[in-house]
């Protein structure tokens, strides 16, 4: 890894911290929050779902945890009584010299998850942090939560050497074990890891992989439909080792897709919500959300959306994009058009507050964190069998069409607009990284696709396969390469912008970049459904600054 410039301005002394709620309203470190019941005693507390930071600022971070104040006051319970707990952050992990520090309040009201929003910290450094609870009278016993590591980010003008992000998506809780995360905590060298959504799956156990395929069960057992059960849904999947071992490891910056809420939403609805029998949709959503920012080490934005910017230093700026709550109905036989200008993805205000970061950036490298895919996608000849599995996995219709209608591909307008920004307004060395298809591509993105290369490009992408969740090979049920060579070829025959396209592996990423170029490594792993996944790099692609083009590396950042 390239060495680190590390400014040393004078020490802050502002540390804030926060109850676990969607604002996340921040109090002075040497109050601490009270109430009628937090001398109450309760049995046992303990931190059963690990600990968590995210969203790294120059000077701050954000902490997670979640307390299980009782024997059996699981998540979604609303079991237990309110429970003081104190936060400490240090720069040893001894304790030995206090960073901040602070207490707040674990609440049912808030599932009993505790977020504490610390400031005044050191730009580019390493601290870490841990959780108390108990010890407030006689026989209650103090218990300590494990240790977690975080990372600042780099001052906002500081000139940056490198950074370094894991990149993951798609995780299915049923469909595999998550090794991906175990192999990315393992890593000393990762500024942050970028999760861009699909975080967790709201089916019923059995639905998705295939009916009977579950490897493990989710809980609740049926499909998540309201507050409780997301919250439940959530609490299940922070009791993965390998999850937790990730949240300890590095400060995770998330965004999310659709099955955080239900497969393929949009603004009014999803294709796996049916009104009546399911419920109000806007209700399942604010329940959807409302457990997300209780659950996720993640700033809501002003509008109580996870889009958001994020800098490092001058050399990066990340964008990060909802792509959920204010996009139209995909589009489908009678419901209007890919190129109708009235439907958008991104909502009319998102899209302007992108324009405008981007053009306001002066990082050298703008990346967006998109949850799905940008970069236009058509078929040359592919056979029936190969078809089918791969238009629902990229959300096309079945027919066949040239166009993937919960993509970008199925909102042109909006991806010309702001492809056009791009190009008209000269910004450069933009970056997409992107989830969501259960599998790796690396592409540029085209003016005109049709006429690509003479049509120049006007940034690049990088997508990241699933770290469990099904890809052609699994839906096939064949082993790996088996019929993806024929695919690949044909998706690239059709879509010269595309460079490579990996349709059977399960694993991560590992964004590098620097002044110079901005790379992803890919790595995969041996086997999701077992517990001890090895995991290999397999390819690296980098976009060389000013040149909005990919090519191959032959070998991962050391």
């Amino acid at each position: 890894m390239t060495s680190r410039h590390i400014p040393s301005p004078s020490r802050r002394t502002v540390v804030r911290a926060a109850a676990a709620t969607a604002a996340a309203v921040p109090v002075l470190a040497t109050s601490t929050i009270t109430s009628a019941t937090a001398g109450s005693q309760v049995a046992a507390p303990a931190f059963l779902h690990g600990v968590a930071s995210g969203d790294p600022l120059p000077d701050g971070v954000l902490l997670w945890t979640r307390v299980t104040p009782e024997p059996g006051a699981e998540p979604g319970s609303g079991r237990g009584a309110d429970t003081p707990v104190r936060w400490e952050v240090a720069e040893d992990r001894e304790f030995t010299a206090l960073a901040g520090s602070g207490t707040t309040l674990a609440s049912a009201a808030s599932d009993h998850t505790v977020k504490a929003d610390v400031r005044g910290l050191r730009p580019a450094t390493t601290y870490y942090f841990r959780f108390t609870a108990g010890g407030t009278g006689p026989g209650d016993a103090e218990v300590r939560s494990p240790v977690g590591r975080t990372r600042t980010a780099p001052a906002t003008g500081a000139t940056v050497a490198g950074l370094r992000f894991g990149v993951v998506s798609c995780a299915n809780w049923e469909a595999g074990w998550f090794s991906a995360y175990r192999h990315l905590a393992a890593r000393g060298d990762l500024d942050a890891v970028l999760h861009l959504g699909d975080y967790l799956y709201e089916y019923a156990t059995g639905g998705y992989p295939t009916q009977g395929a579950a490897l493990r069960e989710h809980r609740p057992a049926h499909e998540i439909l309201n507050l409780a059960d997301y919250r439940l849904r959530h609490g299940t999947y922070k009791t993965d080792t390998d999850l937790q071992a990730l949240h300890a490891a590095h400060p995770v910056i998330a965004i999310w897709d659709d099955h955080e809420f239900a497969n393929d939403a949009w603004s009014g609805g999803a294709q796996n919500h049916t009104p009546g029998t399911e419920g109000v949709w806007e209700q399942r959503v604010a329940a959807a959300k409302q457990a997300y920012f209780e659950w996720m080490p993640v700033r809501a934005s002003t509008e109580g959306t996870v889009h958001r910017r994020l800098r490092f230093g001058k050399l990066a700026d990340l964008h990060l994009l909802d792509l959920r709550s204010f996009r139209s109905e995909q589009a489908s036989i009678g419901n209007g058009s890919v190129d109708d200008p009235e439907r958008t993805i991104a909502g009319r205000a998102q899209l302007d507050w992108l324009k405008a970061g981007l053009a306001g950036s002066d990082a050298v490298w703008k990346l967006v964190g998109t949850s799905v895919m940008i970069s236009p996608v058509a078929f040359g000849a592919l056979p029936a069998n190969l078809l089918g599995p791969l238009t629902g996995l990229l959300g096309l219709p079945k027919e066949g069409l040239a166009f993937s209608v919960d993509q970008w591909d199925g909102y042109t307008d909006d991806r010309k607009e702001l492809i056009g920004h791009l190009r008209d307004r000269g910004i450069r060395d933009t970056v997409f990284l992107t989830g969501d298809v259960h599998m790796a591509w690396a592409s540029e993105v085209p003016v005109k696709a049709a006429t690509y290369p003479l049509s120049p490009s006007a940034a690049t992408e990088f997508v990241v396969t699933s770290v469990t969740s099904d890809n052609l090979d699994d839906i096939l049920r064949v082993a790996p390469q088996t019929v993806s060579t024929v695919a690949s070829a044909a998706v690239r025959t059709a879509n010269r912008h595309v460079k490579w396209v990996d349709m059977d592996s399960h694993g991560y990423g590992v964004l590098d970049v620097t002044a110079e170029r901005s790379q992803m490594d890919y790595y995969v792993l041996s086997d999701k459904t077992a517990k001890d996944a090895a995991s290999a790099w397999v390819r690296s692609y980098r976009t060389r600054r000013g040149t909005q083009k990919v090519e191959r590396v032959d070998r991962p950042v050391r």
